[in-house]
């Protein structure tokens, strides 16, 4: 069964790292979202795809989820003295990443080429995909009208401003990288993890001829929000924003167009009249991944219901 995962983030890298656990390597691929990439001091920093990486390598902090293990931070001290923007905190490790990613590009490899050769030298059987070689960017308009690039918003306000709309520079003229249309095609099932949906998974689905891919595929959708709550990041501060209750119902409607299956959290099965309304069959189970065992119980969880439904 050939499943193809659509992620961002700490709790997409997650519900990958329990996927790649019980599947074998080469039915897995995991399509990742760029539109949060940036440049910081000439380095071209991809944080969804070093996040997914990073735990497919088993190298993530694992207090954080994100970032390395281990780190050190000699480099962002001494800038630190030096007066320069350290608001985007780089480790050591993770500078040397940025570092050999930013040659590879200057030398015309593609974003693409450059995850597979970083995933090769890691050992990570996975295919690991970005959704896009091209320059994508996402922005987010605030109520007062400012236009705040995502990590400016995310991590230099700390998600504090009220969001208003969402912007995807570049997007109109973006292609598929190599290979994602392809791994969508011969896919079983398509995974949507538990994601930010607006600067994770919409990013990912308004690359040109993503959602037509899959839409002719069974796709399966994780909540990233439970009992009315994220558990990491800002997605229920963005739905109260943006007008919507934040709740798994509200998610899935999002999905509703071409969703087949959802999986909720079991404080959640409350919700499930409302979205079976679309025509979305629900399961529930325990879907918070503390531990690595959590990530394979839930990875195993959606497995058995897409070879079940598949039968």
């Amino acid at each position: 069964m050939k499943i193809v995962a659509l992620a961002g983030g700490v709790g997409g890298a997650k519900l990958v790292h329990g996927l790649s656990k019980v599947l074998p390597a080469e039915d897995l691929t995991v399509i990742v979202n760029t539109g949060d990439d940036f440049t910081q001091f000439g380095l071209k920093v991809c944080p969804d795809i070093d996040t997914i990486c990073y735990t497919l390598a088993e190298v993530a902090n694992p207090a954080t989820g994100w970032g390395r293990d281990a780190e050190t931070w000699n480099v962002i001290s001494e800038m630190e003295k030096l007066g320069a923007p350290t608001w985007f905190r780089l480790g050591d490790k993770d500078i040397a990443y940025h570092l050999e990613r930013t040659r590879l590009a200057s030398e015309g490899k593609k974003l693409s080429q450059i995850v597979e050769k970083i995933c090769a030298i890691w050992s990570i059987g996975v295919k690991v995909l970005p959704m896009t070689d091209d320059v994508v960017s996402t922005h987010v308009i605030t109520d007062t009208g400012e236009d705040l690039p995502f990590q400016d918003y995310f991590v230099k306000f700390g998600c504090s401003p009220k969001v208003k709309e969402f912007r995807f520079d570049g997007m109109a003229s973006a292609k598929p990288a190599f290979g994602v249309i392809e791994s969508i095609r011969e896919a079983d099932f398509i995974i949507i993890c538990p994601s930010n949906p607006f600067v994770s998974i919409e990013p990912i689905l308004k690359v040109n001829g993503i959602s037509e891919a899959i839409g002719a595929k069974k796709v399966l959708a994780v909540s990233p929000i439970v009992g009315g709550k994220t558990i990491k990041g800002p997605a229920a501060k963005m739905f109260q924003e943006l007008g919507f209750e934040p709740s798994v119902t509200n998610v899935m409607k999002l999905y509703s167009s071409f969703l087949n299956y959802c999986v909720l959290d079991d404080i959640d099965r409350n919700c499930v009249d409302a979205i079976e309304q679309w025509g979305i069959i629900s399961f529930s189970t325990n879907t918070i991944m503390k531990t690595v065992e959590d990530r394979i119980r839930l990875a195993r969880f959606i497995t058995d219901i897409c070879l079940g439904v598949g039968e």
